[in-house]
C-alpha cells in the first residue's frame, strides 16, 4: 500500500500540517521535528507529489537525465542529442549532474520520482540496485547495469575492443597496453578491455579513474608509459588517448612511429579538432534515438528487450 501524508504524520508523532510544512519548507521548524518527519518518510517510502496537485493525473511531459559529468565531451554530445529527440516527442529534459557522488545521485532520483517525471535516462551508477527499484518512473540505462529489470542501451563495447586490438595488431604492434577507467565489473564498458584481450590476451590493463585531477591523471599516464614501454596504446576514451599523445610528444617521442594510439568515442569535437587520432566511433545520434524510443515504449507499457547494442566503427586517423 502506498503511504499517505497522514501515515507519515502518525509515524512521526506530528500533525499532517507539520508534515506538509516540512515538505514545503514553510514556517519555523526545529531540526528535531524535521529529522523525525524525514525519517518517517524514508521508513514508509513516502514520496511527496510536488507536481500532482497541478497535474491532476496528467502526464508531466518531463524526462530526467542523470549523467556523471556533463563537462565530459561524450556525455555533452549525447545529452544534446537526447534533448533534441525528447523535445521532438513533446518532452522537456531535466538534467542532473551526479558527479559520481552517491548522495547527490540518490537525491536526484528522489527528486525526479517525487515530481512524477514520466521517465528517466541514466548513465550514472553510484547506487545499489534497491535504490533504482524504489523509483516508480520507467528507467532506461545507458552503458550501466542499474538493476536486472532496467533495459540497457550501449555501443558494442566488446566488438569495439576487438576492433581496436585488430587495428593495432595489423599495424605491427607487439607490446600494447590498455588504459581504462575504474575496474568496474558492473559496467558494460569493461567489455572494451575484454574484447581487446580476446584478440591480444597478454595485454596489460592499467586503471586510471576518470575522476582523477588532470595533473594526477597525467602523472599516472607518465608512470605507466615509463614502466611498460609499450609500442601501442588503447585508451577506453578519447580524452585519455589525446592526453597520452601529448605526453608522448612532450617526451620527445613520436606518434605513430614510436607508439601507436587508438581511442574510443569518436565525438564530433574529436573528429573536427583532433582528426589525427584514430578512434573507435560510437554512433551518438543513434544511441540517443534508441534510448528515447525504448523509454517511450516503457512509458506506454509496451514490451522492451533487456539490452540494445549498437555497432561501432573504426575512424581512421594518423595515430596508427
Amino acid at each position: 500500500m502506498v503511504a499517505k501524508l497522514t501515515d507519515v504524520a502518525k509515524r512521526a508523532g506530528v500533525s499532517p500540517t507539520t508534515v506538509s510544512r516540512v515538505i514545503n519548507r514553510k514556517g519555523y521548524l526545529s531540526e528535531k521535528t524535521i529529522h523525525k518527519v524525514e525519517e518517517a518518510m524514508q521508513e514508509l517510502g513516502y514520496k511527496p507529489n510536488n507536481l500532482a496537485r497541478s497535474l491532476q493525473g496528467k502526464s508531466s511531459r518531463f524526462i530526467g537525465l542523470i549523467f556523471p559529468n556533463v563537462s565530459n565531451i561524450f556525455y555533452a554530445e549525447l545529452i544534446n542529442s537526447l534533448e533534441i529527440r525528447l523535445f521532438e516527442q513533446g518532452y522537456k529534459a531535466i538534467l542532473c549532474n551526479s558527479e559520481k557522488n552517491p548522495s547527490k545521485e540518490r537525491e536526484y532520483l528522489q527528486m525526479l520520482d517525487a515530481n512524477q517525471v514520466d521517465g528517466i535516462i541514466s548513465g550514472s551508477h553510484n547506487l545499489g540496485i534497491e535504490d533504482y527499484r524504489k523509483v516508480d518512473a520507467p528507467i532506461i540505462s545507458f552503458d550501466r547495469n542499474l538493476a536486472p529489470d532496467i533495459p540497457i542501451v550501449s555501443s558494442d563495447n566488446f566488438e569495439g575492443g576487438r576492433l581496436a586490438a585488430k587495428t593495432l595488431r595489423h599495424a605491427g604492434v607487439k607490446h600494447p597496453i590498455i588504459i581504462s577507467g575504474r575496474d568496474d565489473s558492473g559496467s558494460p564498458t569493461k567489455r572494451r578491455g575484454e574484447g581487446f584481450r580476446d584478440v591480444l590476451p597478454e595485454t596489460k590493463i592499467i586503471h586510471i579513474p576518470g575522476d582523477y585531477s588532470p595533473i594526477r591523471k597525467k602523472m599516472e599516464l607518465q608512470m605507466a608509459l615509463r614502466k611498460e614501454k609499450p609500442d601501442g596504446l588503447f585508451a577506453s576514451d578519447d580524452t585519455t588517448a589525446l592526453l597520452a599523445m601529448q605526453i608522448i610528444d612532450q617526451a620527445g617521442f613520436t606518434v605513430p612511429d614510436d607508439i601507436k594510439i587508438i581511442g574510443y568515442d569518436g565525438t564530433a569535437m574529436v573528429t573536427t579538432y583532433f582528426p589525427r587520432l584514430t578512434t573507435i566511433q560510437q554512433p551518438i545520434a543513434e544511441i540517443a534515438q534508441v534510448l528515447v524510443e525504448v523509454l517511450l515504449k516503457k512509458i506506454n507499457h509496451e514490451p522492451v528487450d533487456a539490452e540494445y547494442i549498437l555497432p561501432v566503427s573504426l575512424l581512421p586517423g594518423k595515430s596508427i
